[in-house]
């Protein structure tokens, strides 16, 4: 059995990946279908009663009111601009709740199980230089003056 975020083969048993801390759980999905269902439904009702908006506002503001076309349109143009970014967040909500957008980030990054990974390298650091490197040479220069 491999990790389903790293690949890294695991021993029977665990409940969190050892190499970076997945749980290995099963998601249970059940808990998460009256909440889909409600923005699924949040979604169409938002869609339909936003179309009924748009056209309903723009033959009274046309009608009723006397506006002209410029103020109308622009009227249509805010309503559809409010209902777009709306439908678009409970989309990207959606879109979480049922973890689509975590399975293909983790399906994008995760190396094949077979496959061979090329090795992690790290550039080595130069040494630091020492605290009393400045000073041991300093008296160095002091012994060799007398």
């Amino acid at each position: 059995m491999y990790c389903a975020n790293c690949g890294t083969p695991l021993s029977p048993g665990l409940s969190y990946c050892n190499r970076c801390g997945n749980s290995l759980k099963e998601r249970d999905n059940t808990k998460n279908t009256g909440a889909i269902t409600a923005f699924l439904t949040a979604i169409t009702l938002l869609g339909i009663v936003g179309s009924g908006i748009i056209l309903g506002g723009a033959l009274v503001l046309k009608n009723e009111a006397h506006l002209g076309d410029d103020l109308v349109g622009l009227f249509m143009l805010m309503v559809f601009a409010i209902v777009a970014i709306t439908e678009f967040l409970l989309i990207r909500q959606l879109s979480r709740l049922t973890g689509f957008a975590e399975t293909k980030k983790s399906l994008s990054a995760q190396p094949a199980p077979n496959e061979l990974r090329p090795p992690n390298l790290t550039a080595l650091l130069e040494p630091m230089p020492s605290v009393t490197e400045n000073t041991t040479r300093t008296l160095e220069y002091s012994r060799r003056e007398r």
